[in-house]
């Protein structure tokens, strides 16, 4: 079948269906072969693998991986875009569509039914709005997961793999590189969608880890703590976690956990490295 991903097929086939974007969906489809290859390519698909793809949009990528993959299930929330991926998808018999909000979808099930359990690759060109509640709930869900291959802002992708102490890291960095190994692939410029966005984009392939690389005393706590050492950066570690609701830790507890470290009480979380989030979050958890 013809590939769509070309601005001139691309125009044709949203004028053939009088598509009009919808803004509240942040709606911008690749019109490049060469990064759609790429994408591809970075997910590293296997014949026998099944593939999520998340918003599929007019299915310009969805035709690629059809081709490489064993089944490929694109979730798309906007039902104005379901009969043109009825079309332009008609003759890869190995792609089921779903009308849905991925954040509502039963993944595990999804995985169940259409890989027997066993990890999925996860492939998206994802709106910018809602690009962090995607990846935490395919992490936290801890649905049978093998890599996810993503388009994001490129502020976004810098985030989610950058260390302590630059003004990017934050919660979304280390629960990222707690769940994965995070590799950016390449810089995608605003002339490559329709329409152009406001800001550039990157591709970054996310591994998932079998293990973590940390040992926690419990997941959620561990990022409770993290969470609340984010919420307000310029408190010390001392005062951003015991003013957090929830955590119940106090002022004392904190500083004791701090000294039993060898640091200081007026460290600020975003010096922390996993490793030191980790070893606290033991350490208080262990107390409580």
């Amino acid at each position: 079948m013809p590939k769509i991903g070309t601005p001139g097929r691309t125009v044709e086939v949203l004028q053939k269906y009088q598509f009009t974007f919808q803004k509240k969906y942040g709606q911008n489809f690749l019109i490049e072969p060469r990064v759609l290859e790429t994408i591809v390519d970075a997910a590293q698909i296997q014949a026998d693998d099944c593939v999520l793809e998340i918003g599929p949009g007019i299915g310009t990528m969805t035709q690629y991986l059809a081709e490489q993959a064993r089944e490929v299930v694109a979730v798309e929330i906007d039902k104005a875009l379901i009969p043109i991926l009825e079309d332009t998808l008609s003759e890869y018999s190995n792609v089921t569509i779903i009308n849905e909000d991925i954040l509502k979808v039963d993944l595990e099930k999804l995985v169940k039914e259409k890989n027997d359990g066993r990890p999925i690759k996860v492939v998206a060109n994802l709106p910018y709005y809602i690009t962090t509640p995607i990846i935490m709930q395919l992490f936290e869900s801890h649905v049978p997961l093998h890599s996810i291959t993503i388009m994001v802002q490129t502020e976004v992708a810098q985030r989610m793999q950058v260390g302590p102490g630059t003004k990017d890291y934050g919660a979304l960095s280390l629960a990222v590189q707690y769940y994965s190994r995070p590799e950016i692939i390449t810089h995608v410029p605003p002339t490559c969608f329709i329409p152009r966005p406001n800001v550039g984009s990157t591709v970054i392939r996310l591994t998932r880890y079998e293990k973590p690389p940390v040992e926690a005393a419990d997941e959620s706590f561990l990022f409770s703590l993290i969470r609340a050492s984010f919420n307000q950066r310029r408190k010390t570690l001392v005062n951003g976690l015991s003013n957090a609701s929830g955590l119940n830790l106090s002022k004392a507890q904190i500083t004791e956990a701090l000294e039993q470290m060898g640091l200081p009480a007026n460290v600020r979380g975003e010096t922390f490295t996993l490793e030191q989030f980790a070893r606290l979050s033991v350490l208080l958890y262990r107390g409580k």
